[in-house]
Order: C-alpha cells, then sequence, then structure tokens
C-alpha cells in the first residue's frame, strides 16, 4: 500500500473568491445564515461541526469548498438515495462527482472507481462501509483528500437518536487518508451528542457551528385523538382536504398498511414504503414520490433520510416519534422551499407503549456481550473467521445489537475486526462483571431514552408554544415566549382578544334586564351568578355562552342579557398563555380547519 499523501493546510481564500464561485458554479447570490462561518473555518483547514437544520443548505458547506480545495473531498453518509440525486445535481453544474455504494452495478463503480483513480472526481460519495473496504481504502490512497464531510453526523455517536454502528469506522480512517481537514454535519445534535460527535473526530469545541432550529414556515400542530378509529378517520380527513405533496409517518408497518388502505378506499391515491418491502419497490415507490407522480406517501421512518424534495406541504404524524430530534428530522422535511407548510401530530396517549416496546429491544445487555465473547472462544464454523454474520446465525439476536455490542467490545480492545469483516477475541480471560460493566453505558443511554419519549409526551400536550418548546430542547433556549404561528399561540391569542374585549370596560356595568332581543354568535351577555361571557349557539329554546375561565354553560333565553357598561378603567388581562385554561373556547378551536 503506497504512503497517504499529507493534505496541505487549505491555502487563505478570500471572501470575493467563495463568492465567485456561489455565483458562477452554484447560481445563488448569498449564503444562507450559517454558511459562510461553516465554509470559512473549512476553507482555513479547521475541523468543523455544523448542526444546521434541515432545508438550511447544508451540503453547500461541503460542496463549494471542494471545489476550492485542491485534492478530493470525500462525502461519507447513509443516505444513498440522496447520492444519486446529488450526484446528478453536481454534474448538471459541471461538477465531476462520483458515488460509491452498494446499490450501483459493476460498470458504475467501475467508472467512478476510474474518476478517482485519475484525478477527475472532485467529489466522491460513499457510506461508512465502503469506507471499510481494503480496496476501496487502497484506491484513495492514490489520492489527495483534502475533505472530509461526515452527513448525519449523528450517526456516529451512541447518545444520538440514530445511532448507526457502521459510522464508528470513520474516525479509525482519518489518519489513513492523510489527516484531511474534517465537517460533521447534523440538523439535530443535543450538547452530549455534539460533544461524543466533536472527541470522536477531533473538533475543538470552538469549532462547532450552530445556527437556530427556528423555521417559520412550519406551522407546527397537534390534535388529541379519541381512539385508533377515530385517528384514522381525521388521517384520512386531512390528507383529503390539505393540498400539495405530503408524508404520513407512522411508527409501525401495520398503522402504515391500515392508513394506506383506507386512504385506497376512500379513493385517495398514496404510496406506501417501509422497510419489509423489496428493495425495487421501495425505490419506485420513493422515485414516483421525489418526481411528483405521487403526491402523499405513507411510511415508517424507513423513508427519511435523503428526501430532498423542496415542495413538501405537509407532514403528518400519525403515531408519536420516539424523540422530539426525530419529530424534528422528520417534520423538517416539509417546507424546504421556504413557503408555508403543515406538520400535525395525532396523538393517542396508548401510542408511547409503541415506541416503548422498540426501547426495550435496541441495546445490548451484558448478556449479549456474554454470548459474543462466549461464541468467539469456539472455532468458527467450517473453519472460518467469525463474522458478524456467522454470529447472528449461532446467537440469534437482531444485527444491530450485535454491532453495537462488538463496536463497544473493539473500543475496549476485548475484540478485533480487520478490513475483511473477520472478528477475533483478544481477551480470552474476561470476566461476566467486567463485561457488565464495558455494557453500562448503554443503561444511561436507556434512560435518555426513556425521558426524550416522556419529553415527546409533554411536548403532545402541552399548552405552551410548541415552537419553544422544540428550540428549548434543541437549542437549549428559544429567542420568543410565543412564536405566533402554532396551534397552541393562535389558540392563546383567540383568547386573549375575547378576554381584552370583556375586560376592557369597568366593573361599574349595567345590566340590560331580561333579554328580549335575539342574540347570536359573538354577542357579549351578563348572565347573573356567572358574569359575562360570549355567545356560542342561541335558539328560542337555550342559549350556550362560554366564560373566560373556560366553562361553557346553557341557560333559558330570559336569564341572558346583552352586555351594557359605561367607559371606565380597563382590567388587566393575562398575558402569559402559559397560565391559561386548556379548555377556552373550543369552537374557536375547531374553527382552524
Amino acid at each position: 500500500m503506497t504512503a497517504p499523501r499529507r493534505s496541505p493546510r487549505a491555502r487563505p481564500l478570500t471572501a470575493r473568491q467563495v463568492d465567485a464561485v456561489l455565483r458562477g458554479t452554484f447560481g445563488l447570490r448569498r449564503l444562507r445564515p450559517g454558511q459562510r462561518a461553516v465554509i470559512e473555518r473549512v476553507l482555513r483547514g479547521e475541523p468543523t461541526l455544523a448542526v444546521m437544520p434541515t432545508g438550511s443548505g447544508k451540503s453547500l458547506c461541503y460542496q463549494l469548498p471542494a471545489l476550492l480545495m485542491p485534492g478530493l473531498t470525500l462525502v461519507v453518509s447513509p443516505l444513498i438515495a440522496l447520492m444519486k440525486d446529488q450526484c446528478e445535481s453536481l454534474r448538471e453544474l459541471g461538477v465531476e462527482a462520483v458515488q460509491l455504494n452498494s446499490a450501483l452495478g459493476s460498470a458504475e463503480l467501475q467508472e467512478a472507481e476510474a474518476a478517482i483513480a485519475d484525478g477527475r472526481a472532485k467529489i466522491a460519495m460513499t457510506t461508512p462501509e465502503r469506507l471499510q473496504d481494503a480496496g476501496f481504502r487502497e484506491l484513495l490512497h492514490g489520492r489527495e483528500v483534502s475533505l472530509v464531510a461526515v452527513d448525519e453526523a449523528h450517526c456516529i455517536s451512541q447518545w444520538g437518536h440514530d445511532f448507526r454502528p457502521a459510522f464508528l469506522e470513520i474516525a479509525p480512517q482519518l489518519a489513513q487518508l492523510g489527516r484531511p481537514v474534517v465537517l460533521a454535519l447534523t440538523a439535530t445534535a443535543q450538547e452530549d451528542v455534539a460533544r461524543d460527535i466533536c472527541s470522536q473526530l477531533g473538533i475543538p469545541p470552538e469549532g462547532v457551528v450552530n445556527t437556530s432550529a427556528h423555521r417559520a414556515n412550519l406551522d407546527l400542530r397537534v390534535e388529541s385523538m379519541a381512539g385508533d378509529a377515530d385517528k384514522l378517520r381525521r388521517a384520512v380527513q386531512l390528507v383529503r382536504k390539505l393540498e400539495g405533496s405530503g408524508i404520513v409517518y407512522c411508527a409501525t408497518i401495520k398503522a402504515a398498511t391500515a392508513v394506506h388502505e383506507a386512504l385506497h378506499a376512500a379513493d385517495e391515491p398514496a404510496g406506501i414504503y417501509h422497510g419489509k418491502l423489496p428493495v425495487a419497490e421501495r425505490s419506485a415507490q420513493q422515485e414516483a414520490f421525489m418526481e411528483g407522480r405521487c403526491r402523499v406517501m405513507v411510511a415508517t421512518n424507513a423513508f427519511g433520510l435523503g428526501i430532498d424534495k423542496a415542495d413538501i406541504r405537509f407532514v403528518l404524524h400519525y403515531q408519536l416519534p420516539p424523540t422530539l430530534e426525530s419529530y424534528y428530522q422528520e417534520a423538517g422535511r416539509a417546507g424546504r422551499d421556504g413557503e408555508p407548510a403543515r406538520c400535525t401530530l395525532l396523538f393517542l396517549r396508548g401510542d408511547k407503549a409503541v415506541q416503548q416496546f422498540f426501547m426495550a429491544g435496541r441495546y445490548p445487555t451484558g448478556e449479549d456481550a456474554d454470548a459474543i465473547v462466549a461464541a468467539l472462544r469456539e472455532p468458527a464454523p467450517d473453519g472460518d473467521s467469525w463474522t458478524l454474520a456467522l454470529l447472528q446465525g449461532r446467537l440469534a439476536r437482531p444485527r444491530n445489537k450485535l454491532q453495537v455490542a462488538l463496536g463497544l467490545l473493539r473500543k475496549h480492545g476485548v475484540v478485533e475486526a480487520d478490513a475483511d469483516g473477520a472478528i477475533r477475541l483478544l481477551k480470552h480471560k474476561l470476566k461476566a462483571e467486567e463485561v457488565d460493566a464495558l455494557m453500562d453505558s448503554y443503561g444511561k443511554r436507556r434512560d435518555l431514552d426513556r425521558e426524550g419519549l416522556e419529553r415527546m409526551v409533554f411536548y403532545a400536550q402541552t399548552g405552551q408554544c410548541r415552537w419553544r418548546v422544540l428550540l428549548e430542547h434543541l437549542d437549549g433556549e428559544a429567542p420568543f415566549e410565543r412564536c405566533e404561528h402554532c396551534d397552541n399561540c393562535r389558540r392563546i391569542a383567540a383568547h386573549e382578544k375575547v378576554v381584552e374585549h370583556l375586560a376592557q370596560e369597568s366593573d361599574d356595568e349595567e345590566v340590560a334586564g331580561e333579554s328580549t332581543v335575539q342574540l347570536s354568535r359573538g354577542d357579549i351577555v351578563m348572565v347573573k351568578r356567572y358574569g359575562r361571557g360570549i355567545v356560542e349557539q342561541s335558539t328560542a329554546l337555550e342559549v350556550t355562552v362560554a366564560f373566560a375561565d373556560g366553562t361553557r354553560r346553557a341557560f333559558l333565553p330570559q336569564y341572558v342579557a346583552k352586555y351594557r357598561a359605561r367607559r371606565g378603567k380597563a382590567a388587566s388581562t393575562q398575558a402569559d398563555g402559559r397560565a391559561l385554561p386548556g379548555r377556552v373556547l373550543p369552537a374557536l378551536e375547531r374553527s382552524e380547519g
């Protein structure tokens, strides 16, 4: 193997040079918030973690520097579908970009490898699994690698909401690539996740560029459901009512199938996407949605990373997601063009149990690690070396669990794995209590998962501004008390308007006496013993009145009088929506549509 070329320190580049490439190649006039800070750090050769919301242009943060840096830019990503789209888009712009992944045929793969070998390719996109391949690493050693961009970088952290064991192999490869500049990118990363990413990739604390997750064009809503039948009817009603393309996310394949069938029964054609569909069918469904031939996609979270469709007008969550990070990632696929989009969660408290079930089987235990160590002490079947596939066959445990356990055992020097996937036991006299100690970190991970699910339930039930709750979790703080454009903020504003109207006259009121006038919806009235209220419904036999404390009562018409008052000192109104009753004026809530 030839010695890797050490990537030289990036050349100092002027803002004029950056802007020239921005306009000349990408046809853009200005960079978005955060993009310039990230790009300038990369071009100075400084390792960087960019935490930027979905739709904020993270890909430009490595695509533009790639054209100004001398060598190859390697993009490591789990998003095979997105690689294809990005490569095609870059080639249309005149940028030589290639992809290397399991979805390519042999001819395409050979052409991509040739473009890397002869220096034509400026950008190469691949998966973390491909990076582990000895042949691919040998190919890269023939090129100067200036930049390694790790997309969806939260996958590298065991504390992230979408941890993928294959990402653990990225950091060990950086030295073999000549220690290029590293850029990690993700839409969400809480403090512990960001710290873990930085630790693994050698990014200093000052190398984190974190822009606000707030997206003012997204209308966040939650609707509480009484039961499964009610929820299914409402999902169909919303999909039929909402215009434009949209995604309906379900936590289980069973639920996705039920929603898909209900939409078709209602003459609302929709696609379906989940992990158990054949690869060819999944690809066909995704292409139909991306090209606009399919308006609505019903899907599990298998349909998500890499869905770079700018004009999605709504995302409907049919079941509760496991965390606010997951919810933000999925809801954030709406409105990437900056136009208004609706994000609705149908909340049924029983759906929490679905996520609790998934949580129980997600992480390895000491028993799983004990079983791996015991198996590795024995000869592999047929004299072969132990591999992940052989261990899975022997132990009958989920592949992901085994990958996570092996990654942790490898990190602590208990096992090793070579480039061909052969696994060997290094410590044969490991005690059971030592293995349990290694797995303790996953106990903390399970605790964090439970906390994350409770936070998701809180979001669904809160009467506070939904964007505020989301931003305080994702960013650590929110720049406002109320966003003024989520369902709760609209509800609070409607209530305050009524209260202000009722309170703008002094308490020195005059009551007109028994009413002989036909009352209408919206009239302000006075009822003895109950005070002032607003008419919701009026007939010859009954008047329904809503009061400021959130109650609603029906009276005989003769006991309800129109309210009259003299000008006077206005009463104060409650400005903090968090203290307002949650049941105020339900008629106004229903009128939102």
